[in-house]
């Protein structure tokens, strides 16, 4: 196939009554939209690449797979492309406010996720028999903890003895996923996936919590919300949805008659909060519990047991028994976990200060559940706010007992502050670490924990965390201490 034009499609693409006759529109081509090309181009359909940065990579690797390319088409180009167009799948990425979503309604192009792909692969398996091996589907959702609960649960099920295979935002696109011979695939979901799904239905659902994040592309918290809510909108009798019950607008949610659970479908709640009688809990002896007299085990053998730590443990345990894990795989799985790069990541220490990078935070919610678990802090904060309130931060002093406000929203930062602790801005990471250095006593932990996105100084939270790393590696003199860091900025929602 040659090469179309910028702006242009090929000649598959202009056959038929319309420009997109017959085609599915794959929007963004990263990793997602790529998976999801080549997923469909296997299946012998017609599929037509819009991207609004058209590298030639990105053009070369359309033409390999034989799809046609469309290169930052205006608005008369994209409903040419959508005319007669059967299907319109974004990319995560794609924000709501993209032209796409509007001219595909007026088109009447029905618009579904990559979720949905994945799913309609996974009912295919079924019908086809596929020697009973159609693997259970676990999705995992919320504001904060996806990556760390997916991770976790697919751990305790390996753990348990079953080949289990962790997907989605964390990495591996969830269409890839569903062709896979696994007993179980934990896929973690976001806000903008479940948006555009009907019939996605995994057998056990998680939604972790609910936090104030993204309304740059959501418009209002409610729409948040139902999104969220899909996660078990497709499940029914025999199904399980795993739930925080400290989380308000989760259980608001559970309780909603349009967005709740459908009868049968089992509820099981989990709570890191003392005294609490959620079917998995922190017991008073310090013991991690289940149901009836389940223990797990105690809190002390946990690698690390910050209260984000307990619930993510709690959270895990639920979903990945309920994916058929056995008690032993989940102890074990805990007893190995010591958390994921660039959240809460211890990354250095000299003499009584520890340093911490937590740049995944994106979000306030997140800093605050980062700060609880120490007692005095000197917090690192700020980048590109996404349309968050800030001022939320005042209430984590204390622990946090003096700040450095970075990147774009350092003014945001600075006045939320004000007037409880010290306050300084810092115009780069390299002055922010020096600065927090010299603010720090004996005792201190210094947590970047930025609550903002990194796009204002870095391509990605992690190239943010691996400067932060770098730089207290000076600082203290001494080799960080931590894993190996990812690569890709990722959605928290």
């Amino acid at each position: 196939m040659s090469r179309p034009e910028e702006g242009t499609v090929g000649a598959g693409a202009r056959a038929g009554t319309g420009a997109g006759a017959g085609a599915v529109v794959v929007v963004g081509f990263r990793v997602t939209g790529l998976a999801v090309a080549r997923y469909l181009r296997r299946g012998g359909q017609h599929v037509i690449v819009v991207e609004d940065d058209p590298t030639d990579e990105r053009r070369q690797q359309a033409a390999a797979i034989g799809a046609d390319f469309v290169g930052r088409p205006d608005d008369d180009q994209l409903r040419r492309v959508l005319k007669g167009s059967r299907l319109v799948v974004p990319s995560p990425g794609i924000p709501v406010r993209h032209r796409v979503y509007q001219l595909a309604a007026d088109a009447g192009v029905p618009v579904h996720s990559e979720l949905e792909l994945g799913w309609q692969r996974l009912e295919g398996r079924a019908i086809q028999g596929d020697g009973g091996r159609r693997p259970t589907l676990v999705a995992v959702t919320g504001t904060n903890g996806k990556t760390t609960v997916t991770s976790l649960v697919a751990s305790m099920l390996v753990e348990s003895g079953l080949v289990a295979v962790a997907a989605g935002n964390i990495g591996l696109p969830f269409v890839d996923a569903a062709g896979l011979d696994a007993d179980v695939l934990v896929t973690e979901v976001s806000s903008f996936q479940l948006q555009y799904t009907d019939r996605f239905h995994p057998a056990v659902s998680c939604w972790l919590n609910l936090a104030e994040d993204h309304l740059d592309w959501h418009p209002t918290m409610a729409h948040y919300a139902a999104a969220k809510a899909r996660v078990w909108a497709a499940q029914r009798s025999g199904d399980v949805a795993v739930v925080n019950a400290d989380d308000p607008a989760v259980m608001e949610a559970v309780a909603d008659p349009d967005l709740g659970l459908a009868d049968g479908v089992a509820r099981l709640t989990f709570s890191a909060a003392a005294a609490s009688n959620a079917d998995f809990h922190l017991a008073a002896d310090g013991m991690l519990a289940g149901p009836g007299d389940l223990e797990l085990l105690s809190i002390a053998e946990l690698p690390r047991s910050l209260p984000l730590d307990v619930a993510n443990a709690l959270a895990a345990a639920a979903t990945a028994l309920a994916a058929g894990a056995v008690v032993e795989g989940c102890r074990s799985a805990l007893r190995q976990f010591s958390g994921l790069p660039h959240r809460v990541e211890l990354v250095g220490q000299q003499g009584d200060i520890r340093w911490y990078d937590d740049s995944k935070s994106t979000t306030p919610a997140s800093v605050l559940a980062a700060v609880a678990g120490f007692e005095s802090v000197v917090l690192i904060a700020g980048g590109r706010n996404k349309g968050l309130d800030l001022r939320v931060l005042a209430t984590a002093a204390p622990p946090v007992r003096a700040v450095v406000a970075i990147g774009d929203a350092a003014k945001e930062v600075e006045a939320a502050f004000s007037g409880r602790v010290p306050v300084v801005r810092a115009a780069s990471m390299a002055a922010a670490v020096a600065t927090a250095a010299e603010m720090a006593d004996p005792g201190d932990v210094v947590l970047l924990s930025p609550g903002c996105a990194s796009f204002d100084w870095y391509r990605s939270y992690a190239e943010r965390g691996e400067e932060f790393t770098a730089l207290v590696r000076v600082v203290t003199g001494k080799d960080a201490v931590g894993g190996d860091s990812v690569s890709d900025d990722g959605s928290s929602t």
